[in-house]
């Protein structure tokens, strides 16, 4: 579970450093010094951090340590953002800013890393695995150096929750929606693919079987489950999961049913990034079955509205239609979270489309989450369905489990129960969107904010020679050893959100002036 910003927002963040005030007296950043910094900051995580040019969230100064949830083998990488898929994004986005081809050869270098770790099914798992021993217990479809094996008898066929569910092999063939795992590594396919003008068939066709595979795991009603270990030879059957609008159960739990029964999920930004996956994907190849596919998956947003009095949209739908728990801190409810997110879907889709019913949703929802705000003024993650009361979980009796309430002086501390509104900007791209105000493409929605030359110089500041940002500062500065015990490594923590978020700032800068 991520907490932080929306899914295509990539906001500022400054490494904690030991320079003290440096930033404060920073010479004014240049294009040739920003460029130059770009690239030593690649070079320097492309040949240090990379294990079979793939990477895992944090490491120390010395990389004698590496982590991520949990603590990775040297030869484990790991998918889920910000893994190896953000990580080799950032290096391509240099690569476009500056031209370097260097640069092109490290996203190359992870784009190979998750063609070799792609399964049998599909999609990705939550990490991929390197080490003999490991991968043959793993139906991956290609071996270590990117040869092709033969999956003939790999788990294929009937496609749908109630196959799926059962996780028959989740160990060998796992591909997981959640938390934009696959999503990001089919992205950073597609997009390092068309850098290298498609010569580059290992990746080509990697994308490709990717991209069928989520096309083909779509139901009837446009939404997704959120993973699947069987490869879906066939999309999931409409009478046993038909198109219906979206309404409110007569009755719910106020306690976890430990049943996902839940087949349709928006849960932590899934649909969004799904969404655009295959816009970009669409875009790319000229491939109209992407974007239909897309538009299928505006198409349920538009279903999974509920109705009054509370139009917005839950985590998670039954065959139903009808909200329903997810996991044990997740109940059926209205999500703020995850309703704004569907918003900027919404508008994305608009944007990318030029088709007006996207936004039809949208006055009634922006109205009714401008009146639920708390009276902080931020969202709450849950309102009760119908009462519109927000909801919170605090542990249960002994610190174990979770128990539903309506206070939020004791919540339990492992989840975002709050967040900030965004409605304001959602309201002004709508009206934008109303108005005709862009030619229809592929937009960044919501819009990333370029940093100013004091910002850009600030990241710089707190790089140190070797072109990394070593963070050592409160909770930055600490990582698990391979006991799991917290330390604090000499030198500081490498983190690869750091990473990717410095860079990705300073090639909007870089973007932003004039050659």
């Amino acid at each position: 579970m991520r907490q932080g910003s929306p899914a295509f927002a990539l906001p500022l963040l400054l490494a904690a450093l030991f320079y003290g005030s440096a930033a404060a007296c920073a010479a004014p950043p240049t294009r040739d010094s920003v460029t130059q910094a770009l690239k030593r900051a690649v070079a320097f995580y492309h040949q240090k951090a990379a294990s079979h040019g793939g990477y895992v969230y944090r490491y120390s100064a010395d990389f004698t340590l590496r982590e991520a949830e949990g603590i990775p083998a040297p030869d484990t990488i790991w998918i889920q953002p910000p893994g190896t898929p953000a990580v080799g994004d950032a290096f391509l986005e240099v690569y476009l800013a500056t031209g370097d081809a260097t640069c092109l050869k490290a996203a190359t270098d992870a784009a190979h890393a998750l063609t070799r770790t792609q399964l049998a099914s599909g999609g990705w798992d939550y990490s991929g695995h390197f080490a003999e021993g490991t991968r043959t217990k793993v139906l991956y479809r290609r071996d270590a150096s990117g040869k092709l094996l033969d999956r003939g008898n790999s788990p294929s066929g009937e496609s749908g929750w109630h196959i799926w569910r059962e996780r028959k092999y989740k160990d060998t063939n796992y591909s997981t929606l959640d938390d934009d795992v696959t999503q990001s590594a089919v992205r950073l396919l597609v997009r390092v693919d068309q850098a290298l003008e498609f010569k580059d068939a290992e990746i080509h066709e990697a994308a490709l079987y990717a991209l069928d595979a989520l096309v083909k795991a779509q139901y009837p009603c446009g939404a997704w489950s959120a993973s699947f270990d069987v490869y879906p030879a066939t999309s999931p059957d409409a009478t046993r999961y038909p198109v219906k609008q979206a309404s409110y159960p007569a009755t719910w739990s106020r306690t976890w049913t430990k049943d996902f029964t839940g087949c349709y999920v928006t849960n932590d930004n899934m649909h969004a990034t799904l969404i655009r996956t295959l816009l970009l994907a669409g875009q790319t190849y000229k491939e109209q079955r992407y974007l239909e596919a897309a538009k299928r998956a505006g198409d349920f947003l538009l279903l999974a509205r509920m109705p009054e009095p509370q139009p917005a949209w839950a985590q998670q739908y039954d065959a139903n239609m009808q909200p329903v728990w997810s996991r044990a801190f997740e109940p059926p409810a209205i999500s703020g979270r995850e309703s704004q997110a569907v918003m900027w879907s919404l508008l994305t889709l608009t944007a990318a489309t030029g088709e007006k019913k996207y936004l039809e949703p949208l006055p009634a929802a922006i109205s009714y989450l401008g009146k639920s705000k708390l009276p902080e003024g931020k969202l709450a993650r849950f309102y009760e369905l119908q009462t519109n009361k927000p909801l919170y979980f605090k542990r249960g009796p002994g610190g174990k489990g979770h128990e539903l309430t309506y206070d939020d002086d004791r919540t339990a501390s492992n989840y975002g129960w709050k967040w900030e509104p965004e409605l304001d900007a959602i309201q002004r791209t709508m009206q934008r969107l109303q108005a005709g105000g862009v030619a229809p493409g592929l937009y960044q929605l919501p819009p990333l904010t370029t940093p100013t030359d004091a910002e850009a110089g600030e990241i710089l500041a707190s790089m140190n020679a070797e072109g990394a940002w070593a963070e050592a500062k409160d909770d930055r500065g600490i990582m698990r050893n391979a006991e799991g015990k917290k330390t604090s490594p000499p030198g500081g923590v490498l983190h690869s959100e750091t990473f990717v978020k410095n860079v990705q700032q300073l090639c909007l800068w870089l973007k932003s002036k004039p050659r």
